[in-house]
Formats: structure tokens, sequence, C-alpha cells
């Protein structure tokens, strides 16, 4: 009987999509490898012929698991709005967000988004949040996403999978 190969997670330390996915494998305890996929650096690594053959939609995370490959991403809209513009788009849009969220979470929360079992919802909570922080955006108005966040933000699977932790990290966002 064949020994099943090990997950491969193809990924971005600042990706939040990849970040959730990272949050999902440490939370089922599953070991995988990370393979880096620079989205900058010579070009964006996503665009290299290797990374298309695996991923032709160029995005990353990309999670090879059983011989099949799972994608799914969202930086194609940053790249879309334009660099001069990315600040206030990025705070109208979390902000907006965020002010649903913390009403339906009136009703929902517990422990976490949606009563006190980790949910998705909780997965991807942790890097909007990040995204949030990263764009400046003001999360006062937020009381009830805030203490989730800082509830998630004390278990080991959303510290170990934090993009400060990453291997392709730079060493100025290292934790």
């Amino acid at each position: 009987m064949a020994v099943p190969e090990k997950p491969v997670l193809y990924s971005y330390f600042r990706s939040s999509c990849s970040w959730r996915v990272r949050i999902a494998l440490a939370l089922k305890k599953i070991d995988y490898d990370t393979f880096p996929v620079h989205l900058i650096k010579d070009g964006g690594q996503q665009f290299s012929e290797e990374f298309q053959t695996l991923n032709p939609m160029s995005q990353v995370p990309a999670l090879k698991i059983d011989g099949v490959t799972l994608t799914q991403s969202n930086i194609a809209v940053l790249k879309k709005v334009g660099q001069e513009t990315q600040l206030t788009w990025a705070q109208s849009v979390i902000g907006s967000g965020f002010r649903a969220l913390e009403q339906v979470l009136q009703s929902t929360a517990g422990k976490y988004c949606v009563g006190n079992e980790i949910s998705m919802a909780d997965l991807c909570l942790v890097p909007q949040v990040a995204n949030a922080e990263r764009f400046k955006v003001d999360l006062s108005p937020y009381p009830i996403i805030n203490r989730i966040n800082k509830t998630l933000l004390t278990m080991e699977a959303f510290q170990v999978s934090h993009p400060s932790r990453q291997p392709d990290t730079p060493p100025e966002l290292r934790a």
C-alpha cells in the first residue's frame, strides 16, 4: 500500500487567503510542506511557467494534496484598484464589511464568531483583522471583532500560521 504524499502548500507569507489555509491545516494537525511563492519578487513568481503549470490562475494559495491541487485567492482585486487608491479603497471596503459583521456577531458570537466552537468564520476573521491593521483601519468601533480576534490569536493554530512566522517572511517582519 502506497504511503500518501505529504501535502504541499504554495503560499505567500502575507496572503490572507494562504493564512486561512495554514490555520485550517494547523487546527486539523495536518503536517505539510511549504513552498513559498513571492508575489512581487521577479515580477511575481506566481507567473512563472512552473507555477502556472500547477495553477493556471497564477494565484496563491495552492494546496496540493493527494494528487489534487486546490486553489483560491483575492490579490487580483488589489491590483485592479491600483497602488494610488489601495489604502482608501481597502479602508472603505473593510470598514463596510466590519460594520456589518459586528452587527451579525451581536447575535451569533460566543467565545468565537459562531458560538463556542471554531468555524470557518474564525479562520477568515483573523487574517481580515490583520489586513485591517495593515491598511490602518480604525478597529475601535468593533469590540466583538476585537475580542474574538484576541482570543483566537492566543491559540497555537493561529500563532504558528501567522504571516510573521512563515519561512518566506522577510527578516524585518518576523516575530
